[in-house]
């Protein structure tokens, strides 16, 4: 098989960009052999700075990106218009305010006519169409796995896996901070207030926890699949929201002795509704996942109901479908 070299650059190298850098230092060879892929990293680029080579950067350079000399002349979107490569990896923080930065490095990005893979939701939530058009007219492609699902591939299995049928609707649990929460609470009999310090503490949650427990984060993903999977324009604005703050012990326990669970469940219809909410689940139905899990089903007009259970956060796991959208790219 005739490899051919693929340059990408990282622009955010917090954790998601360190995973997406380890998991093709340790899978480099293999995806050259199986896919035909020479991958390169040739620029690294975040707020502490940026470093270049066009020939591919050391393992030692990438690795210490916090302490080696930086080029001083260069800023993220000079990496991405002058370096020399074919895809551009974003994966700065998510900002569902306006999508900056990542908005105007992925519109960069297209324009220098390179593929855009990210882990970043705001874009994809606030400009989907505009993203997608744009690329379309580069004769480029966006990808964004890792944006919706981690680990768990919910676009890919719709696009290409289930390319020949009708999507009805994809319901899920797309936050394991408040799965955690919740499958904590339940399990021990424990208020929120307990277990979300417990969450943080572990670093399961985030000091300022409120884009997870107030169901934002789950939403934004909705409005992603909404627009990905049924051609829809919504934004965040469109999603009915109720996070999982005014659940108690006793909502819970009256729950199982019913026989459900409660999680948080978004769910999009291709109706056109959009809803996060706390739902009563079965305790036999596949979206009863404890932990931290992910899980999604996907209902179709020909193969009926399909769930994928996965990690859903996760340097590594977030990465790995960063990369599995490189090699799409290609294939």
């Amino acid at each position: 098989m005739k490899t051919k070299t693929v340059r990408i650059s990282i622009i955010g190298f917090g954790n998601v960009g360190r995973g997406v850098a380890e998991v093709v230092r340790r899978k480099r060879e293999e995806i050259a052999r199986k896919h035909g892929i020479d991958i390169k990293i040739v620029g690294i680029a975040d707020l502490r700075g940026v470093i270049v080579n066009e020939n591919g950067l050391g393992e030692d350079a990438i690795m210490k990106h916090k302490t080696v000399k930086k080029r001083e002349d260069m800023t993220s979107l000079d990496v991405i218009k002058e370096v020399e490569h074919e895809v551009m990896v974003e994966a700065t923080p998510t900002n569902v305010e306006d999508g900056e930065p990542g908005l105007t490095h992925i519109i960069t990005a297209l324009e220098s006519d390179r593929h855009v893979v990210t882990s970043n939701k705001g874009p994809l939530a606030l400009e989907y169409r505009k993203l997608m058009e744009l690329a379309a007219t580069r004769g480029k492609e966006i990808r964004f796995e890792a944006a919706v699902g981690g680990a768990m591939p919910i676009i890919s299995l719709v696009r290409e896996n289930l390319a020949g049928n009708g999507i009805i609707a994809i319901e899920g649990i797309l936050n394991g901070t408040c799965n955690y929460i919740l499958t904590r609470m339940a399990e021990e009999g424990l208020p929120y207030e307990h277990v979300l310090k417990e969450a943080q503490e572990i670093g399961i949650a985030e000091s300022d926890p409120s884009k997870d427990v107030e169901g934002i984060d789950t939403a934004v993903k909705l409005v992603i699949l909404a627009n990905s999977v049924f051609d829809m324009d919504a934004t965040y604005k469109d999603v009915a929201v109720t996070g999982i703050t005014e659940i108690t012990p006793d909502a819970l326990k009256l729950a199982n002795d019913a026989g459900y669970m409660i999680k948080l469940i978004g769910e999009v219809n291709g109706d056109g509704s959009l809803k996060v909410a706390p739902r009563l689940v079965p305790k036999d139905d596949p979206l009863n996942v404890g932990g931290t899990l992910n899980v999604a089903t996907i209902k179709t007009d020909l193969a009926g109901d399909i769930t994928v259970i996965g990690k859903g956060a996760g340097p590594i796991e977030a990465a790995s479908a960063v990369l599995s959208d490189i090699i799409r790219i290609y294939s």
